[in-house]
């Protein structure tokens, strides 16, 4: 099952067309769950923190006990070799992925070495500059790092987020707004969230239960430097309740706005949400800096 449309993958030292067969079943990912991705974005031409997003691939496997096997670097050549095949007007997502390939004597723990590797790139849109969601409550929390692997970006995490997105949209919500163990809200189901108050930004402070994104971290660095005040806090769904605006931040759409969590409207479009509006132009100004 694909997202996107005109893939290419990387396997086996080779760029190859189309969305090949990588895993094998009896492989440890393949029925244990050792998976870990990343996500970057070729847009205009450009793959914003490409090189950041190729490091964490690479921690993340460490943190599930996969041995990574690609240096950054020679990644980041990788993926800029598979992306020539694409047009400057093409929209593509990047996606590099480990998982184990055997296990020790008991099956269970990944064997060190025994790594599978590859890359996916598929051209999906970026959302339209119009576009946002709506937020409501879930039951189902973030994990914390003593019963999952909650420092890395890897796919077994991913069911829960599936419940959550579930949930929601039975309820009539494009998204879950996301408690942490103890009750206060750490991000959305599929992205970091932002809430502004009189003009200030304020983003959950990271405790250990989600990952603080790279685009989030883009984005706070951009606020600060634009002399934005930016606080990293603990917040609850009341404060998402009393927000002025709030935005979503993720490698997916970089910036959606929020029109409403539960029964609280936000205004979106137009003039505006305007800290959102600012902090996706200064998001693309940015990037348009780093044309080589």
């Amino acid at each position: 099952m694909t997202t996107g449309t005109d893939i290419r993958t990387y396997f086996d030292g080779t760029w190859h067309e189309g969305d090949i067969p990588i895993m094998n079943a009896a492989d440890h990912g393949a029925w244990l769950g050792t998976t870990v991705f990343d996500g970057a974005r070729l847009v205009d031409g450009l793959a914003p923190d490409l090189e950041a997003h190729c490091a964490r691939v690479n921690r993340s496997a460490s943190a599930l006990m996969i041995t990574p096997t690609v240096e950054t670097d020679a990644m980041v050549e990788i993926v800029r070799e598979g992306l020539a095949h694409y047009g400057r007007e093409t929209a593509v997502y990047i996606r590099p992925m480990y998982w184990a390939l055997d296990g020790d004597e008991l099956g269970i723990v990944p064997r060190p070495g025994a790594t599978g590797f590859a890359i996916s790139l598929e051209a999906i849109p970026m959302a339209a500059p119009d576009a946002s969601t709506t937020l409501t409550r879930t039951r189902f929390r973030r994990p914390v790092l003593e019963d999952n692997v909650v420092n890395a970006k890897a796919g077994c995490l991913y069911p829960n987020n599936a419940r959550m997105l579930a949930e929601a949209r039975t309820k009539g919500f494009g998204n879950a707004l996301v408690a942490d163990a103890v009750g206060n809200v750490a991000e959305s189901a599929t992205a970091n969230v932002f809430m502004v108050k009189d003009g200030e930004v304020f983003t959950p402070i990271p405790n250990g239960t989600f990952l603080a994104g790279i685009t989030r971290a883009r984005h706070m660095s951009n606020m600060s430097q634009d002399g934005m005040k930016v606080h990293e806090t603990v917040l609850s769904f009341d404060d998402f309740h009393d927000a002025d605006e709030v935005f979503l931040s993720g490698n997916m759409m970089k910036v959606t706005p929020v029109r409403a969590f539960e029964d609280t409207v936000y205004e979106v479009g137009g003039n505006a949400n305007p800290v959102t509006r600012r902090v996706r132009e200064m998001y693309w100004d940015w990037a348009e800096s780093q044309r080589q």
